[in-house]
């Protein structure tokens, strides 16, 4: 099921969306409503997975000092260890 929504758009956006409508074979329905649905899943995630850094943080759920360094130590060390 698909809805109407109208938007504004600057001019030169506008033309842009024309040109690669026309390139792609696609309408400037669909491009506008795929960039929407990235768009809301990438922030719901980033949201989300903020939210979940707040409950930590707030329940006091920090990484030891120690558990900081070994991750500075991998990470001067070249990464993970698991590239060859």
């Amino acid at each position: 099921m698909s809805t109407t929504l109208t938007i504004r758009l600057d001019e030169e956006v506008k033309d842009r969306l024309d040109r690669l409508a026309d390139s792609t074979q696609r309408s400037k329905s669909y491009l506008a409503a795929e960039a929407i649905r990235e768009f809301v899943e990438r922030n719901e995630w980033q949201v989300a997975q903020t939210r979940a850094a707040l409950r930590e943080a707030d329940a006091g759920d920090f990484a030891t000092d120690d558990e900081v360094a070994a991750l500075a130590r991998k990470w001067q060390a070249g990464g993970t260890g698991n590239a060859r």
